[in-house]
């Protein structure tokens, strides 16, 4: 349950870095991971018990940011060129 702002964060981030060039998408894409991955930690009380989470949860926004970029950049191929598999 603790997992949820990791998660969300990613994804919504993955969304949005399809709006950027090439360049500034990875630059973004990792500093948001660090960013949100560091208050996931702080926010959910995990640094209390060690800051080792941190280790987990930076990984986990990055591949959520990277799963959501997928997904989004799917859709904007499928909906130019008309084929959807359902």
């Amino acid at each position: 349950m603790e997992e949820i702002f990791p998660i969300t964060a990613g994804l919504i981030c993955g969304l949005l870095l399809g709006q950027l060039t090439a360049r500034r998408r990875l630059a973004v894409g990792l500093a948001f991971s660090i960013v949100a991955g560091f208050l996931a930690t702080v926010l959910s009380g995990e640094w209390r018990l060690n800051w080792a989470f941190l280790l987990i949860d930076i990984p986990l926004v990055a591949g959520c940011a990277a799963i959501g970029f997928l997904a989004s950049r799917a859709v904007a191929l499928r909906r130019s060129t008309g084929e959807w598999i359902l």
